[in-house]
Formats: C-alpha cells, sequence, structure tokens
C-alpha cells in the first residue's frame, strides 16, 4: 500500500509528547518542568499544555515536591503480553471521554490489509452510532471514515482500492465520479475535519481526522443525527483538537 507523504501537521505535539516522556523515563526520581523544558528544547509555556495533557491522559503524574513521574497509564502500555489489552482499554477510556465531550458517537477506524475497519468505538443512548445499512468497506467514496482514510493514500492506493470496491450511489449526495472523488480528496487541507453531510446516509452527517501515527493510515471519527447538523462543525473541531491523546497512545 502506497502512503502520501506525511504530513507535519496537526499532531506534531504528540512527538514533542515523546519526547516529554522519553525524558521523564530517565529520571526515575522525578524530574521539574525546567529540567525537561532543557533537556528537551521546548518552550516552558509550550512544556505546560503538554504536561497537562500527559496528566489528564495518566501518562505522567506530579508529585508532592511538584517534580513529575512516569503514571500508571505508561506502566500499563509497557507492560509486555497485557500491553495490547491495556491499549484497548486506554483508547476505549479515552473515546468515552470524548464521546460525552463532543456529545457524539465517536470512532477509531484504521485501513488494514486494503480494507476499511472499524477497530473502536464508543456510542451511547444518546449519541447511537451510524447504521451500517452498506459495508464500510464497501463505501469509502462515501463515508467521512472512508474519504479521510483515501486522502492518506496516493493515487495507486486509491485506485487499488476503488477496482476492489466500486462506486456506487448511496444517496443523492454521494460523489459517484472517480475523478471529481480524487479531487476532492487532493485539496482536503490536513489540518481541516473530513466531512460527510449525508452523502453515506440520508439522515446522517459526520466528521472525520486523521490518525498520524508512523505508517499506519487511521482516522477519529464522529457522527451525528441530521437533527444535529447544526453541530456538525464545532463537534469536528472539538474533535480535531482532542485527537492528540489517542495518536500518542497509538505511537508509544
Amino acid at each position: 500500500m502506497a502512503l502520501k507523504p506525511e504530513p507535519t501537521a496537526p499532531f506534531h505535539s504528540v512527538q514533542y509528547a515523546l519526547r516529554v516522556l522519553e525524558t521523564v523515563s530517565r529520571h526515575g526520581g522525578g524530574v521539574t518542568d525546567v529540567q525537561i523544558a532543557r533537556e528537551t528544547g521546548l518552550p516552558v509555556a509550550h512544556l505546560s499544555s503538554l504536561l497537562l495533557m500527559l496528566r489528564r491522559e495518566g501518562y505522567v503524574e506530579q508529585v508532592s515536591d511538584g517534580a513529575y513521574v512516569i503514571g500508571d497509564s505508561l506502566v500499563l502500555l509497557g507492560s509486555g503480553t497485557t500491553r495490547r489489552e491495556a491499549l484497548e482499554r486506554k483508547l476505549q477510556e479515552t473515546l468515552t471521554e470524548l464521546r460525552d465531550s463532543v456529545g457524539a458517537a465517536v470512532y477509531i477506524s484504521r485501513y488494514i490489509d486494503g480494507e476499511v475497519k472499524i477497530t473502536q468505538f464508543a456510542d451511547g443512548p444518546r449519541t447511537p452510532k451510524v447504521n451500517e445499512w452498506v459495508d464500510f468497506r464497501s463505501a469509502a467514496h462515501a463515508s467521512a471514515v472512508g474519504k479521510c482514510l483515501l486522502t492518506q493514500l496516493d493515487q495507486n492506493g486509491r485506485r487499488d482500492h476503488l477496482s476492489r470496491h466500486k462506486i456506487a450511489r448511496l444517496t443523492s449526495r454521494t460523489i459517484t465520479n472517480e475523478k471529481v472523488l480524487f479531487s476532492k480528496l487532493d485539496s482536503q487541507p490536513p489540518t481541516v475535519p473530513v466531512l460527510d453531510l449525508q452523502e453515506y446516509a440520508v439522515g446522517t452527517v459526520c466528521a472525520a481526522v486523521p490518525l498520524t501515527a508512523g505508517a499506519a493510515v487511521g482516522c477519529l471519527a464522529l457522527s451525528l443525527p441530521i437533527e444535529h447538523a447544526h453541530r456538525l462543525r464545532s463537534a469536528a473541531d472539538t474533535l480535531n483538537r482532542r485527537a492528540a491523546p489517542v495518536v500518542l497512545s497509538l505511537a508509544i
């Protein structure tokens, strides 16, 4: 599978967070924010927001003297055979918090072995998930999830996908012309959420942002019933801002 060059935004802060975690890990007895800033080269103002996020996610803890030490979440993620289970639990907790924050069902999707797959999601009575009336593997051209994943492939990768999953009209809004679809994908800014305005299903709107973690192709998405469409853009912006902890879990 051929990928497009990895964008530096919007998740460059994750690279900084990994540098912070490496620094904290080297100091078993704890390390101050001043020392972290010195060793990482990060401005203290930027470091403060990173440390706040890392504390919230349980990757670091602040002890009584104000120094930072490795938190329980990072310990669990490094615990050998239980790492995968710990990662799934951590991601599920993050998704549940994100669901409550944006007031929408949220999903993690990956492009695995040439197929679109929803690997985890969080929904609820007031935040119902999408009714998968057409298999997501066959609807990449129409769904926010699928389009977001396709934006991360190069032209050959996209053509390969569409050669196996023919473009079909799912609603009156579905793009069914390959040239038009590719043009839309190419013009999609990497820092702007991909939207699905009833292209996959009548009565549902969705948004997705890329999860850039190494060579993996993935995305974080949300869905809303059409009566909440007025909240889509603000919810999508929140999704974009809150994606960093998800990327960080995938990158560790």
